[in-house]
């Protein structure tokens, strides 16, 4: 089963990118965060004509997450996360897919930090990880999908001393997200590239993507049930070179059925 995440930057608005990419490689399921839509304008009548039945959860101009499956029944189990109800933002969709339980995520970016866009992210994060711990508990197959806005290490980013005071590498950050993954996830492109240099995210500035000089912020967590299934990973960076492309690249892994 393949698998892929990929941040659209808008799915209106970069659609025939994401249709030709989807037919192009042809996943099995795709999360997609930062639709930029309200709930009533998701395409879902492309998204169905290109083979693929979708859940969603929308908001007008700003983030949206989607759950998309090829020949795959998506049941949805979650919607949101539970510990501070006046959130609105539309960040965290989560189904069962395949026998596979799918949390599809957009985590905060949190800048300028300090500030009240850290906090949030913080408390965010916090939420994710107290629901991971809860997902692990019921010893099922589960992948927590997404871009997570964090590089984990100085191997994720580009001359990393230009972004120690970033909501994305400040040292609270990443230790979140080492605690998330010390409840007993994987970061499955960590596992089949331990040293390399990988990125998911080229900046449309300073001609990011021409100089490779990027970011690896999108990322699979894999519950111990799925770890040992893991077979392949890959970047689609080539898709980053399109016109009117989205600033991140799709990003997938592939999992034995």
């Amino acid at each position: 089963m393949k698998i892929a995440t990929y941040n659209v930057n808008g799915v209106n608005g970069r659609l025939p990118v994401l249709l030709r990419w989807l037919a192009e490689t042809q996943p099995d399921v795709v999360c997609l965060q930062e639709l930029k839509a309200p709930d009533e304008k998701f395409p879902l009548q492309a998204i169905n004509d290109a083979g693929y039945n979708a859940i969603w959860h929308g908001q007008k101009s700003w983030n949206g997450v989607a759950i998309l499956a090829r020949n795959l029944e998506i049941k949805e189990t979650r919607r949101g996360l539970a510990g501070e109800e006046d959130d609105l933002h539309s960040r965290y969709i989560e189904a069962e897919v395949g026998g596979i339980v799918i949390g599809c995520l957009y985590l905060p970016n949190g800048n300028p930090a300090p500030g009240p866009k850290f906090d949030y992210k913080m408390r965010w994060f916090q939420r994710l990880t107290d629901h991971a711990q809860k997902l692990l508990s019921y010893n099922l197959p589960v992948i927590l999908i997404g871009d997570y806005n964090v590089m984990p290490t100085e191997l994720d980013v580009y001359k990393p001393e230009r972004w120690v005071e970033d909501a994305l590498f400040r040292p609270e950050v990443r230790q979140a997200f080492k605690n998330l993954v010390d409840q007993g996830w994987t970061d499955a492109i960590r596992t089949l590239y331990p040293d390399q240099k990988i990125y998911t995210f080229y900046d449309y500035f300073r001609n990011a993507y021409g100089r490779d000089a990027g970011l690896r912020i999108d990322h699979f967590l894999l519950s111990p049930q799925v770890k040992d299934l893991l077979k392949a990973a890959a970047v689609d960076r080539h898709v980053r070179g399109w016109e009117k492309t989205s600033d991140h690249c799709p990003v997938w892994i592939e999992i034995a059925n």
